[in-house]
């Protein structure tokens, strides 16, 4: 896959292109990429998923709680899973957010990228005040040979799915719509460091995860995980939190893998989140904590064996 991050973006073929900040890339996103796909290889075009980065959100600065289902690198691991041709992460600023729509349509997409077909969202707006639309983009299209085409919302339990829907899900715990609006269970994708050592010398050794400071994490508390390292799935325990028992002072993303005992420093690994199991609280000592960790990962090997899970997940993964 061909992976753009700044404003080179001339094409030297035909593509087909779709818009959207893809934060998630829920059900409605995988729509639109699955028809792109579709026409790229009908028309023999070159597939295009263009984006912004950073998220408007974080330029225009109108939410300080604003934070991202899926972290830039984690976006780019799920769209060369996605199989698409070229990847674009344009430079959003004041000054990009401030081209007019026909500018943006015409010189950036028909024109640079050479765009023979154009998928949005029926709701997608763009350029300057959100002035562009689904039908000024047909009219454009139509004055130059592009075909545009508006892909009908995606619903789930009749309501539209969208980012800040499943971002409300993940913090209200709601793991199972989140994930079910998501097409896979929401995951954290990062490089394993070294934590304070402290569940090896009580019987549970943890793998901590450094993930991207934007991410969107679900509440503190633990969770029934799932790992896939090295072509395979571990099932276990994650914790998000501060560690309180031993007086952390910093967020952190723990897991305790069932059945497995690699060094991993160093390596990438994604953890898929299944279930909310409990809160984070403090515990009186250590021995409570090891007591309430041995809990945790019977809880989620129980999980992880019950038709809840083997209906909903198993068949999709494995």
């Amino acid at each position: 896959m061909e992976h753009i991050t700044d404003t080179h973006i001339d094409q030297n073929q035909p593509t087909a292109v779709t818009l959207g900040n893809f934060d998630g890339l829920h059900l409605g996103h995988r729509a639109l990429i699955k028809l792109t796909k579709q026409f790229a290889e009908e028309e023999g075009l070159k597939s295009v998923v263009f984006t912004f980065s950073p998220h408007p959100m974080l330029v225009f600065g109108k939410r300080d709680d604003f934070a991202l289902i899926m972290a830039p690198s984690e976006k780019k691991f799920t769209m060369e899973q996605l199989g698409i041709d070229t990847y674009i992460e344009y430079p959003f600023d004041q000054t990009f957010a401030a081209m007019s729509a026909e500018d943006f349509a015409i010189k950036l997409i028909f024109e640079r990228m050479q765009c023979r077909v154009l998928i949005v969202g029926e709701n997608y707006h763009f350029g300057a005040n959100r002035s562009g639309d689904y039908e000024m983009l047909q009219r454009l299209g139509e004055a130059r040979g592009v075909k545009v085409i508006a892909v009908p919302s995606v619903l789930f339990e009749e309501e539209r799915v969208s980012s800040s829907r499943i971002r409300k899900c993940l913090i209200q715990k709601d793991l199972d719509e989140a994930n079910r609006m998501l097409t896979e269970p929401y995951f954290i994708l990062g490089t394993v460091s070294e934590g304070k050592k402290l569940g090896r010398t009580i019987g549970f050794p943890t793998i901590n995860i450094i993930a991207h400071p934007l991410k969107l994490f679900p509440p503190n508390g633990v969770y029934a995980t799932k790992t896939f390292y090295k072509g395979k799935y571990y099932y276990g325990v994650t914790n998000i939190g501060m560690n309180p028992t031993v007086n952390g002072t910093q967020k952190i993303v723990e897991t305790y893998l069932l059945n497995f005992n690699e060094n991993v420093y160093g390596e990438t690994l994604q953890t898929f989140f299944y279930k909310f199991l409990r809160s984070e609280r403090k515990f009186p000592g250590v021995e409570e904590l090891r007591q309430q960790i041995e809990i945790n990962a019977e809880q989620a090997a129980e999980y992880f064996a019950s038709e809840e899970y083997l209906i909903k997940w198993k068949s999709a993964q494995e």
